[in-house]
């Protein structure tokens, strides 16, 4: 389980080879940096305060949440054999993919980025898409997820480890957690009858879990919501996804509850559209 969940201050880079999977990348960098996306896609998300970014004779500006619990989100989708400059007032975190295709920038603004309420009840969270199947790219996803204090998320737990579009396709994800305050934490359930593993683990601000394969599910912990980061690459634009089939049943089940009334947490009118 050591090499799946990494602890804040243990790890630097998530890459394919650290992994140990074909795809996915993620980093958080703070500050200004410059870099080149080489082999990979990537999507710039910031995680507080502005970024500029400058590449291939264009600059954007990604503007301004104080923290993750403070607004909509910027993304910004650079494509792979891009050299860029970055200059950060805080924090921004790096979501990438190996691509074989090229495509053109794109800069998605708070208000581009769809909202969902998903589940109902303790279950109910808030998605942000960001790169959705439909975005013009090669391999990569990313989506926020807010889920409120005591609330279930991921839920009901669901695996992408097998090929059987359209129900469920191959994706490699990773969990990158923020919580409002130090103390926080929240519970992250992984487990597979195929690989012979079933763990549940306290996760915190900053840690970052690898999803390889096996059925996942967090819950926030009472008194404190939780914010997450997932990227996720495969051969197939989809996020198809299997429900663990004892607990399937609860999905229909929603239909009979009322979603949770705190959802969404972050909206449009708390971050403005300019940078």
């Amino acid at each position: 389980m050591s090499d799946l969940l990494l602890r804040k201050g243990a790890w630097e880079q998530v890459t394919p080879e650290s992994a140990g999977w074909a795809y996915l990348y993620f980093g958080v960098r703070t500050g200004s940096f410059a870099a080149e996306t080489g082999e990979g896609e990537i999507a710039l998300v910031p995680l507080s305060g502005k970024v500029r970014v400058e590449a291939e004779g264009e600059r954007w500006e990604l503007g301004g949440r104080a923290t993750v619990f403070a607004g909509m989100p910027w993304t910004l989708y650079l494509p792979r054999d891009t050299v860029y400059t970055v200059e950060a007032e805080g924090e921004v975190a790096i979501s990438g993919a190996r691509a074989e295709t090229r495509h053109e920038p794109v800069l998605v603004r708070p208000e581009d980025v769809e909202i969902e309420v998903r589940g109902s009840g303790n279950a109910t969270r808030q998605i942000n898409h960001l790169l959705k199947p439909e975005f013009p790219a090669d391999r990569l996803l990313v989506v926020e997820v807010f889920t409120p204090a005591g609330n279930w998320s991921s839920y009901p737990p669901h695996k992408h480890d097998e090929d059987h579009p359209p129900g469920e396709v191959v994706l490699e994800e990773t969990y990158y957690y923020r919580t409002a305050e130090p103390e926080a934490f929240a519970l992250q359930r992984l487990y597979s009858p195929r690989h012979g593993v079933d763990v549940a683990v306290t996760v915190r601000h900053g840690d970052v879990m690898l999803v390889p394969w096996g059925y996942h599910t967090t819950c926030a912990a009472h008194g404190y919501d939780l914010y997450y980061l997932n990227g996720l690459a495969g051969d197939r634009r989809s996020m198809a996804a299997a429900d663990d089939p004892a607990l399937a049943w609860i999905r229909p089940a929603w239909s009979e509850l009322e979603p949770d009334p705190r959802v969404p947490l972050v909206t449009n009118e708390q971050l403005g559209s300019d940078p």
